[in-house]
């Protein structure tokens, strides 16, 4: 067996004792989580409604990245013991809504009473030290756990996802640059030069929503350039740039692609830096973007 197989192997037997031991320590094997009346599945769902008037059931659903049988089965529980109340969407009425009762919220409030004192019994055994260790170590698994459930698609530029994250991409710049950005004077590309076979566009989702993209042109007898590579703010620090700028590549490289070039502005020093770090070299401007200070390529195939 090769080097890396027999490490990829002990990996996945390290992920599988750490999600025994996570399971056993905090109560999930239990029927009644918690010490409470229902299992953990009802339990994480009524505290996943939470405190907001209404929740698109759908929205609940892609956050908890469950199926519509199985959620369907866990609000109609909770619906039975006076705890959620399902409605239709005042304004649609195939959209189904969800909501906690005053029960419902009172049981809330025991859970959050219940969930501090399992994880003051985890941290009460360990020294301060010991204890900044785990938490510190427990962010970091999240980090890399939120990172790893991040789906990416080939969308079309004009689909709702895309655009909200165009938008809210020349918002930021607006706010980054001097003098604000107006995409009337960018050399914008047009959509159709995202769309096969001429380019594609690239749309991050985590937990349903959209939280980054990157787009690609594809030019018949030049190289490939990518644009609008953006990762909304809440989202940094998983990854996600370096992760769409990989993907970008790799697909330029299936389409043929030898080379493959991008522009950014000064203002941009994330991002410059992770093309630098990339392996992009800096090079004389390829064309005349008003808001661009550098230009970049990488060669894809030696």
């Amino acid at each position: 067996m090769a080097v890396e197989q027999i490490a990829e192997v002990e990996q996945i037997e390290q992920v599988r004792r750490f999600n025994r031991t996570v399971a056993e320590r905090v109560g999930v094997l239990h029927d009644r989580y918690l010490g409470g009346s229902r299992p953990y599945g009802q339990a994480r769902l009524l505290w996943e409604i939470g405190d907001a008037k209404t929740h698109d059931i759908r929205s609940v659903r892609d956050r908890l990245g469950l199926d519509s049988g199985y959620v369907s089965r866990l609000l109609r529980a909770l619906e039975r013991d006076g705890l959620v109340a399902v409605e239709a969407h005042p304004r649609d009425r195939r959209v189904r809504t969800v909501r906690l009762t005053e029960a419902g919220r009172e049981e809330r409030v025991l859970l959050d009473d219940r969930s501090d004192a399992l994880a003051a019994s985890l941290l009460d055994p360990l020294d301060a030290r010991q204890r900044d260790r785990l938490t510190s170590a427990m962010a970091e698994v999240e980090r890399l756990l939120t990172a790893s459930v991040v789906s990416l698609e080939v969308l079309d530029p004009d689909h709702p996802d895309a655009v909200q994250c165009l938008r809210s991409y020349a918002a930021e710049l607006h706010e980054l640059f001097d003098g604000g950005f107006d995409p009337a004077n960018s050399r914008l590309p047009d959509p159709g030069e995202l769309r096969a076979p001429r380019g594609l566009f690239l749309v991050a989702r985590l937990h349903g929503e959209p939280v980054g993209c990157a787009g690609l042109k594809l030019p018949a007898g030049a190289p490939a350039e990518i644009k609008r590579l953006w990762v909304r703010p809440s989202a940094r620090g998983l990854g996600l740039a370096r992760r769409l700028l990989a993907e970008l590549e790799a697909r330029a490289v299936r389409h043929g692609r030898e080379l493959v070039r991008l522009d950014t502005n000064k203002a941009l020093e994330a991002a410059t830096r992770l093309y630098r770090d990339s392996g992009y070299t800096e090079v004389p401007a390829f064309n005349d973007e008003s808001y661009a200070h550098h230009w970049f390529e990488k060669r894809l195939i030696p």
